[in-house]
Formats: structure tokens, C-alpha cells, sequence
């Protein structure tokens, strides 16, 4: 719900933008102010707020398990998401970081890992 709101008020914000500067016959200096404010409140959902949202405040995101693994668990540290998958080919279960932007991710695999619900 929050996610929702916030991108409904950033879009009100570079309608007013775009219209005020629209009734001042400046439309160039609207649509350009109107993109810049689009262009920050991208970056600043998608490198801050994203995964703030999801973790306090009900926000939505959408995580694909890899084709041929198996979702086990997830855990919040800070405020970055661990996923635990296990890949029943290599016998190995893969800890994925998403952090914010996902600029920096880790990963930490454990070989031969075998947990107790593959058998």
C-alpha cells in the first residue's frame, strides 16, 4: 500500500510541476523539470526505499527463484533481504543478498548441502 502512495505522490508532484509551469506558457521547462522529478523519485525508491517499504511498512516486491532450485528460506539483515535456495543438481543451497539498488549483492554457497526436506 505505502509503495502505491508514494508513486501516486510522486506523480502529483511532477503533474503540478508540468501544469504550473504549462500555464506560464514555459511547457519545455515543465516537461523537463516534470522528468528530472520522475527521474529522482525512481532512484531514490529504487537504491533507498524499496526494500524499507517492504520491511516496515507492507510494500510490495517480487523475488523469481532461479529455474531448477528450490526456495527454502528468507531473512531480513538490516535492511536487505537473504534469500536461501537449494539446487538439487549441484547439491548445493545458495544464500543471495538483495540489498538496496542491488548494488551490492553476496553470495555464499554451501556444497553438499542436503537439507532435511530433498529426501
Amino acid at each position: 500500500m505505502i509503495t502505491y502512495m508514494y508513486w501516486t505522490l510522486v506523480l502529483a508532484i511532477a503533474a503540478a510541476v508540468f501544469a504550473f509551469f504549462g500555464r506560464a506558457d514555459q511547457w519545455r521547462l515543465g516537461i523537463v523539470l516534470s522528468l528530472i522529478l520522475l527521474l529522482i523519485g525512481w532512484g531514490t525508491y529504487y537504491f533507498r526505499l524499496q526494500q524499507v517499504f517492504v520491511k516496515n511498512y507492507g510494500g510490495v516486491m517480487t523475488i523469481q527463484v532461479p529455474a531448477g532450485q528450490y526456495h527454502i528460506s528468507a531473512t531480513w539483515k538490516d535492511d536487505n533481504l537473504w534469500i536461501e535456495n537449494y539446487d538439487p543438481e549441484s547439491n548445493t543451497c545458495i544464500f543471495s543478498e538483495y540489498s538496496k539498488g542491488n548494488l551490492l549483492q553476496g553470495r555464499v554457497t554451501i556444497k553438499n548441502c542436503t537439507p532435511l526436506l530433498s529426501r
